[in-house]
């Protein structure tokens, strides 16, 4: 079996790489750090994943960011400004999306495989009661939307393919210091998140799950 794991070089990213390549699997990695993949960059996407050869059975898009153009989440509209806006979208939505664009030739056509695109429960619509974070909501809610219909459209063509969005809870990260206490280690995320693409198959396409493998409301 062989995975693909976009946002190698990161602490989540790295440890579902190292995850995976116990399971026996032949893992490919790709980040900026190691690669110089620019999610952003559509012609950088092109490149690097026009010369990959799948298929994959497993993907996983890891990458992703808190600060939007160098300031923290917002915690009031007087915060908010389209310098980080833009800076969010740029990774959080555009870059899932272009990687998208190249996924339905890397997937298996008439084999099982799942992808999942690590977004996060603060996206979700229907779960915000606190407010605040408004870039990093937005962008996360503009990648589950991304995620949902592009499953739509693989199922067309890849009907035992499952593409799902994924909450990997908060994890202990370079990205996360100084936002929460109760962290889960990047070996406990991975081991959650390739636990959840397990036990998922075609009937959970288009779904998104938390890291406890319970369905979070869009």
């Amino acid at each position: 079996m062989k995975a693909l794991v976009i946002g190698a070089s990161g602490g989540i990213g790295g440890a579902v790489c190292r995850g995976f390549a116990a399971q026996g699997m032949s893992v490919t990695g790709l980040s900026r750090r190691e690669d110089g993949l620019d999610v952003t960059d559509p012609d950088s996407v092109a490149r690097h994943l026009g010369a990959l050869e799948g298929p994959f059975e497993r993907v996983v898009i890891a990458t992703g960011k808190l600060d939007g153009a160098g300031a923290p989440p917002e915690k009031s509209l007087r915060m908010l400004s389209a310098e980080a806006l833009l800076d969010q979208f740029a990774t959080n939505a555009i870059g899932p999306a272009l990687i998208l664009r190249e996924l339905p030739r890397l997937l298996p056509k008439d084999a099982p495989s799942v992808a999942a695109v690590l977004t996060a429960r603060v996206g979700s619509i229907g779960d915000n009661t606190l407010g605040g974070w408004y870039s990093y909501r937005a962008a996360k809610a503009a990648a589950n939307q991304l995620t949902r219909t592009a499953a739509i459209e693989i199922a067309r063509s890849h009907n035992e393919a499952c593409l799902i969005a994924y909450h990997p809870g908060t994890v202990a990260t370079k990205f996360t210091e100084g936002y929460s206490r109760d962290k889960l280690s990047p070996e406990e995320a991975a081991r959650h998140l390739i636990d959840v693409m397990a036990a998922r198959d075609a009937g959970d396409t288009g779904r998104f799950y938390d890291w406890k493998g319970e369905e979070v409301p869009w």
